[in-house]
């Protein structure tokens, strides 16, 4: 079966009724088939574009949104950090807030009401830098452009990891940790505005939770990603999530998160080296949304040696995506925080082709999508209970 990619036009008039978990797997792949073929790229140039993905994703019960594909600190001019958002019954849930993340959540045609959560799958800045500026610009603001109640924050939980900051003596910070500090940082302007009853404290409109893995996987700092089963985060009315840990050099804890709802079933592995526990965490899933690097990209970027072996050591290479859809047996495959992000360095041609060759290696029959800023994906199928 050969793999069919989004520009493909003869997906396009694919019907979207199975119910997901039917005894044959064509039928879920036609259903990821015309999944993949509403995807709807919105640009800052075609604001009529833009309108009307906003509108597909309004109307669909699951849609996943790309804000960010960029993989790694360093900013660039044409792709914006890496954030995702999956709206399942209006609720909007970001997954890792990038650089930009507020402003591509804005321009997705997303509403500051709608977000009900956000999960950081780990603590690299490329990951958290705009995560305190949603409540932070959202203080004392109404209507569309503020929260109508506190957003569940999950993110990892403190390892007892020193820190090797300057001046910031003890363990580095979970989720809750970073949180309280960032609030203290940001004090002047909320403090100001509330002595002139003009906003409120921005920690008041988040629930945050540190999420620390099972016990019982026996994880540590030097045995980050052990083979586990996935354990519960959280779960409520729209949606069950649930999360492994995944192998990322020297950070611990770092997560992959799986979303499953009625409607469908999205997996984000966050940055990861190859890992079992991400194949375990994606079985049957209907999206992987999977991190990208290329190798040879990274020639000719002026990079110390020291950096490319950490890189290579701690992502995934795009060539090993098409083994890990098939071994999982999703539906489709999108490839996001890109590595080298910079289309100067690999062109989404490239990527294109690679993300082919990865799946005609291994005869994977799924959709093998190029994620892309602004990307939206909606999922229309018949709604079918969740597991």
């Amino acid at each position: 079966m050969c793999p069919t990619t989004e520009n493909d036009p003869s997906v396009r008039d694919l019907a979207a009724t199975s119910p997901r978990g039917e005894a044959q797997g064509t039928s879920r792949r036609a259903v990821l088939g015309a999944f993949a073929a509403s995807a709807v790229v919105a640009t800052p140039l075609l604001a009529t574009t833009q309108a009307s993905a906003a509108a597909e994703t309004s109307s669909s019960a699951l849609s996943l949104v790309l804000l960010g594909t960029n993989g790694g600190p360093p900013p660039l001019a044409n792709r914006y950090g890496i954030s995702s958002a999956l709206v399942v019954n209006g609720r909007t849930y970001v997954v890792d807030c990038g650089r930009g993340a507020v402003t591509q959540y804005l321009r997705a045609g997303l509403s500051m009401p709608s977000l009900a959560g956000i999960f950081l799958t780990h603590l690299h800045a490329d990951h958290v830098v705009d995560y305190y500026s949603f409540p932070l610009l959202a203080a004392g603001a109404s209507g569309d452009q503020g929260f109508q109640e506190p957003v569940a924050v999950y993110g990892p939980g403190p390892a007892g990891i020193p820190s090797t900051v300057a001046g910031a003596p003890g363990a580095v910070p979970g989720t809750v940790a970073m949180t309280k500090l960032a609030g203290q940082t940001y004090a002047a302007s909320p403090t100001f505005f509330m002595t002139e009853h003009a906003g409120i404290d921005p920690a008041t409109l988040l629930d945050v939770h540190d999420v620390l893995p099972p016990a019982a996987t026996a994880a540590s700092a030097t045995n980050t990603a052990p083979a586990m089963r996935p354990f519960t985060v959280m779960e409520n009315d729209d949606v069950k999530v649930t999360a492994v840990l995944v192998p990322h050099g020297a950070v611990f804890p770092a997560y992959a998160y799986r979303f499953d709802t009625d409607h469908g079933s999205v997996v984000f592995s966050g940055d990861t080296a190859p890992s079992p526990n991400v194949i375990t965490l994606a079985r049957n899933a209907d999206v992987l949304v999977h991190e990208a690097l290329y190798p040879e990209g990274l020639a000719g970027l002026g990079l110390p040696q020291s950096l490319i072996d950490h890189i290579l050591a701690t992502h995934t290479d795009v060539a090993e995506l098409g083994r890990i859809a098939a071994e999982a047996d999703v539906g489709a495959l999108v490839a996001t925080h890109l590595g080298p992000g910079d289309p100067a360095a690999v062109s989404d041609a490239t990527w294109r082709r690679l993300l082919r060759d990865s799946a005609h290696r291994v005869d994977y029959g799924g959709r093998m999508l190029l994620g892309t800023d602004l990307m939206h994906l909606p999922m229309h199928r018949n709604p079918t209970r969740r597991g």
